[in-house]
């Protein structure tokens, strides 16, 4: 794993909670936050997805 998905994924899981908290409280604003950061982490995540199949890409073109 690297950098990008560890923190898409740990901002994903924040924002989880945060919608949870704010639908659960019926706090509009925090559910939304929420969504919000779930949505950036998940973003976050599939970039460094994308980097390291690059990456892996990469080396299978070294290697042959």
């Amino acid at each position: 794993m690297n950098k990008d998905q560890i923190k898409g994924r740990a901002e994903n899981l924040k924002g989880r909670a945060k919608e949870a908290v704010g639908a659960a409280t019926g706090n509009r604003r925090t559910e939304v936050k929420g969504a919000i950061e779930r949505a950036k982490g998940a973003i976050q995540a599939k970039v460094g997805d994308v980097e390291q199949n690059i990456a892996r890409e990469g080396k299978k073109s070294q290697d042959e």
